[in-house]
């Protein structure tokens, strides 16, 4: 029989593991590196201190099942975003907690989306985090808020819903800053042509920045493409063929920076002899295998996956009010990442 005073934690302590540790034994997760040794100790010492609560009992006396749901927008098929979803698992099995994944598609119907979330629903999962493949403005299905919800890289049309979403003017200040350190007056930005958060607080926020370095943030050149390799490569043509073109580069995404490295390179321009180049999201496979080594700023997937999962979860058991964190997004910061692709101008 299980003591109902004993938690996760004390049997991590006892075992002298992670409560991480625990939970992924405790629920068998396949994929967690754990040796045999460890896993049987654990299980030992769960077992001594009588820690292993009879889900069905547990439910009927919290009204809860232990499960959460996921409404994935095309993030399930998106590498780099993809740690969202591993953010939120990881913190989810901490807790003691499964999760449920729905993949849908950014452009399905309201009508589809609204029957994502009724099938979890129909599951009585305890709460829902709805999650966007890039930071946007999203109409949300009404039935969404029948349980605790919250809102990854996005915000709610009609803001009424707790959301998580990266510093894109934090991030897009810490990339012409580095630019600025090193040395560079002539910086230019080549922009996405979509309408969302992150295109104008990026351009907002490289005007600024340059301003209050004392430079003309109106006058920099800018140039806008589609956020692909080919956008960057045309839309880096055109810039560099500006008279007087820029020596500092500041790109939407490594995407748009890998099509810069294209140009760059037919120009005769050496990188970052000639130009230095900084990106935006931290992309793994383009950021660090460009060569030289892309210096970008970094998206905080993971960490929006677990922030939102914790609070989702403190609302589930009654520790918070999402109510109160709905009326501002909780904004987590978008750390620069130091590689080989900016240095001093060229006297």
């Amino acid at each position: 029989m299980s003591n109902k005073n004993i938690g996760i934690k004390d049997v991590a302590i006892a075992a002298g593991v992670s409560v991480t540790t625990v939970s992924h034994v405790l629920n068998e997760v396949s994929y967690a590196r754990i040796s045999p040794e460890t896993r049987d100790k654990v299980r030992t010492i769960s077992e001594q201190l009588g820690y292993g609560p009879n889900r069905l009992a547990q439910a009927l006396r919290t009204q809860r099942t232990g499960m959460l749901g996921l409404v994935s927008e095309d993030i399930a098929t998106t590498p780099h975003a993809g740690r969202i979803i591993l953010g939120a698992d990881e913190a989810a099995r901490a807790r003691g907690y499964n999760l449920m994944i729905i993949n849908t598609s950014g452009s399905a119907s309201i009508e589809s989306r609204q029957a994502d979330v009724e099938t979890l629903l129909d599951r009585r999962v305890d709460g829902i985090l709805y999650a966007t493949m890039y930071h946007r403005n999203v109409e949300l299905p009404a039935n969404l808020g029948s349980v605790p919800s919250v809102l990854v890289d996005s915000v709610a049309t009609g803001g009424n819903i707790t959301a998580v979403i990266p510093d894109e003017e934090g991030g897009a200040r810490a990339a012409v800053g580095a630019l600025l350190e090193a040395g560079h007056t002539r910086v230019g930005f080549i922009n996405n042509t979509d309408d969302v958060p992150a295109t104008r607080q990026r351009l907002q926020a490289f005007r600024a920045t340059l301003t209050e370095a004392g430079l003309d943030g109106d006058a920099a050149p800018v140039e806008s493409e589609v956020s692909e390799v080919q956008g960057g490569y045309e839309a880096a043509r055109r810039i560099l063929a500006r008279e007087n073109p820029p020596t500092g580069l500041f790109c939407y995404n490594d995407r748009i920076a890998m099509g810069a490295y294209r140009a760059a390179a037919e120009l005769g321009l050496t990188i970052p002899a000639d130009l230095s180049v900084v990106g935006f999201d931290d992309q793994e496979l383009i950021a660090a295998n460009l060569h030289p080594g892309l210096t970008t700023v970094a998206l905080p997937h993971y960490e929006m996956g677990a922030w939102a999962i914790e609070h989702l979860i403190d609302a589930v058991e009654g520790k918070t009010d999402l109510t109160l964190m709905a009326l501002h997004p909780t904004i987590l910061s978008c750390p620069l990442v130091r590689r080989d692709s900016i240095t001093a101008p060229r006297q």
